[in-house]
């Protein structure tokens, strides 16, 4: 059978039943999909010594000659082999030695030659390996070779006294070791990978659109899965991190230019609201909100579609800057809508655009999946959307059709990130036939790479400078075990009428994690203030508790807010001075830079404390040295991101990045500029995808295909 890759592997006569059902299990359900499964790293097992030099530790790969066979019992029973170097029967021994492994014993037999990969442990003074990795090297025993090809066990054909190492697959060579597959050993599906290459013609095609012509990519999947040197791995996978790449950036190219040829509304028509509410601030914007505003009002007053990402540091006015669109739309004639992903956070804005605008008639209403509260908030029917513009503020409602704005101008997403691509797709096609504006905003600072990976089809707007009157912040590591300062410092900012938080990483202390808890954390902080009103906050509590929480702790009423992250995202009460975190070493750097942005939101100075164990030289006390160096969320995150690498800061699907084979290429700008320009190149002289040469492009922007090595 002619193998290609889109070649069902149940139609593969030589794997078992039940290694079919697992790989089915696994979504492995073609040839494509086996060798899109790429190694997630290499052991070299190349490394050979004589028996005789081997000592307790050493990892070696060894030819040796099978003197001896059989079941043994101690404290269980297992096979063994004593084996040795051939043509020397009398020379030194290794035993080799397989538990719950009962097939070896159909497999191996006297007077085989074998290829061995372990580590050598002594054991009442005898050199041994336990559960080595093997393969049979000569045909002595032709029974036992079908038994092994049935049982999907490597076997290499005869080459002399030892095959080449071309031709070995788990010892003897760079072995690729592969995310496990459950109910299938890992040499079997190596053994699976090895056969589908070797049985793949030649000209097969590449799967999709190819931009390194030079490395042929039928060369870089053998070089992947099986080098013959480490060198050969790496120069493979940067080919095929530039065609991922490539993929990433083309389908941002290809979107923004779409985007340009949407047709929009014109937004920005009239500006008297923004310059009522400008002049009645007790304010000045600083100079990068107004150069964020001008920004925005020039694609509102396009009849281009505005796609535009505002990216501004924790506190640095970015709602008010949101605002001013919104105040262009609906000065416009058009309805604005702003999404939040919190109850919490909208009923913020509600409130907080409630109080700007309270010189203003513009309507102002909150839709969210909860009740209003005692403080006078507003859920305003959709019923009532009788044409007028408004403003609307809402949470994950406004993705439902009965919640819709209608005659939508602009629609802005806060914490963007918080949001599913979906999510997000659905609340800006919300209007009936209208395209609205759109501005997308995050308080999570960007490295400069995933700025252009995730949002090259935006246009980006930055506020790089914080007002001027924020309380001054000053952060410092602790012991946790030296904390009498740190509770006295704390009972004077209590005495002085500030309030605090205190964060844990864990609700409830767990025999996994030796983490603090906020529900332990509660009890212990009772017990050091039982003067002081203590409130708990996490995410197992419903709508309604948060929602009580958060406006005891808004109002005064609880001091002392002992809480998990819960609180990283648009929590604002200005009178809270100090931001407690335990375990502060567990935490990313950017998640730290959030919970930090809780506190110095008002004229008082702050304090942010990182209880940490960590030591010098350790991973997590770098993390919190950085906190204590720099307020710079921009620098933070580039800090992250060469800490713990792109794969780790990106986390989560929601990002719109999904799945990433080669994270590598997120932190290579020139990659990435080169990919966005062969991609640009494309578009330019085929903007439609016509020509044939293209057809797996089409398919790409079509959603028709992935980003894999292949499919």
């Amino acid at each position: 059978m002619r193998l290609c890759l889109t070649t069902s592997l149940s139609s593969l006569s030589w794997l078992l039943p039940r290694e079919q059902a697992a790989l089915q299990a696994a979504g492995v359900l073609t040839v494509g999909d086996a060798l899109a499964r790429i190694p997630r790293r290499y052991e070299d097992r190349r490394r050979s010594a004589d028996i005789a030099s081997l000592t307790d530790g050493d990892t070696v790969s060894l030819p040796v000659h099978v003197y001896s066979a059989g079941w043994r019992f101690s404290y269980k029973r297992y096979f063994e082999v004593s084996a040795g170097a051939e043509g020397d029967p009398h020379g030194a021994r290794l035993l080799l030695r397989w538990f719950n492994m009962p097939y070896v014993a159909k497999l191996l037999a006297v007077g085989m030659n074998l290829s061995v990969y372990g580590k050598v442990k002594i054991y009442g003074g005898k050199l041994t390996l336990a559960n080595p990795d093997f393969e049979v090297m000569e045909e002595e025993d032709t029974g036992a070779r079908l038994v092994a090809a049935a049982m999907g066990m490597a076997v290499c054909p005869p080459a002399g006294e030892v095959a080449p190492a071309a031709e070995r697959i788990h010892t003897g060579r760079i072995v690729p070791i592969y995310r496990a597959v459950s109910g299938m050993p890992a040499r079997n599906y190596r053994t699976l990978v090895w056969r589908v290459l070797r049985e793949l013609p030649a000209d097969t095609p590449p799967p999709g659109y190819d931009p390194a012509p030079a490395y042929p990519w039928r060369q870089a999947v053998r070089d992947i899965h099986f080098p013959a040197e480490q060198a050969d791995a790496d120069k493979a996978r940067l080919r095929f991190a530039l065609e991922e790449c490539f993929t990433r950036q083309f389908r941002v190219a290809w979107k923004r230019a779409r985007s340009e040829a949407r047709a929009g509304q014109v937004t920005a028509t009239d500006d008297a609201y923004v310059r009522e509410l400008l002049d009645a601030l007790p304010f000045s914007l600083t100079g990068a909100q107004q150069r964020c505003v001008e920004e925005i009002r020039a694609d509102m007053a396009s009849p281009r579609q505005m796609n535009r990402l505002l990216q501004g540091d924790v506190g640095s006015g970015k709602t008010l800057v949101a605002l001013c669109a919104m105040l262009y739309a609906i000065g416009s004639g058009k309805t604005a809508a702003l999404i939040a992903p919190t109850q919490i956070l909208a009923e913020q804005h509600f409130r907080n655009f409630r109080r700007l605008l309270a010189h203003t008639d513009i309507p102002i209403s909150l839709r969210t999946g909860g009740r209003a509260d005692d403080t006078g908030l507003v859920l305003e029917s959709p019923d009532a959307d009788d044409g007028t513009p408004r403003l609307i503020i809402g949470t994950h409602a406004l993705l439902y059709k009965k919640s819709r704005p209608k005659h939508l101008g602009l629609a802005v997403i806060d914490e963007q990130h918080k949001f599913g691509v979906e999510q997000r797709e659905a609340f800006i096609s919300s209007a009936e036939g209208e395209v609205p504006d759109v501005l997308v905003m995050t308080a999570t600072p960007i490295p400069r790479t995933l700025t252009l990976t995730l949002y090259g089809d935006l246009d980006v707007s930055v506020i790089d400078e914080l007002p001027p009157g924020r309380g001054e912040i000053t952060t410092a590591t602790r012991n946790p075990d030296r904390m009498q300062r740190v509770i006295k410092f704390m009972r004077d900012e209590l005495a002085e009428g500030r309030q605090i938080y205190i964060v844990s990483p864990l609700v409830e202390e767990s025999e996994k994690q030796d983490r603090a808890s906020a529900v332990a954390q509660l009890a212990h902080w009772q017990e050091i203030f039982p003067e002081q009103r203590l409130g708990l906050l996490h995410g197992r509590l419903s709508p309604d508790e948060k929602d009580a929480v958060m406006s005891a702790f808004r109002s005064g009423e609880t001091n002392i807010l002992v809480a998990t992250t819960v609180v990283e995202v648009g929590v604002d009460v200005p009178n809270a001075t100090i931001m407690l975190i335990n375990d502060a070493d567990s935490f990313g750097l950017s998640q730290l830079h959030q919970l930090r942005g809780r506190i110095g939101r008002g004229q008082h100075k702050s304090w942010c404390i990182l209880l940490s164990k960590a030591k010098e030289g350790e991973p997590g006390r770098e993390k919190c040295d950085i906190m204590c160096r720099t307020l710079n969320g921009f620098e933070i995150a580039e800090e992250d991101f060469r800490l713990r690498g792109p794969g780790d800061v990106l986390g989560t699907a929601q990002s719109g990045l999904g799945a990433v084979q080669f994270p590598e290429w997120l932190a290579d700008m020139r990659l990435i500029h080169r990919a966005a320009r062969d991609a640009a190149a494309i578009l330019a002289r085929d903007p439609e995808l016509l020509l044939p040469e293209h057809a797996s492009l089409r398919a790409l922007v079509a959603g028709e295909s992935d980003t894999r090595v292949v499919s």
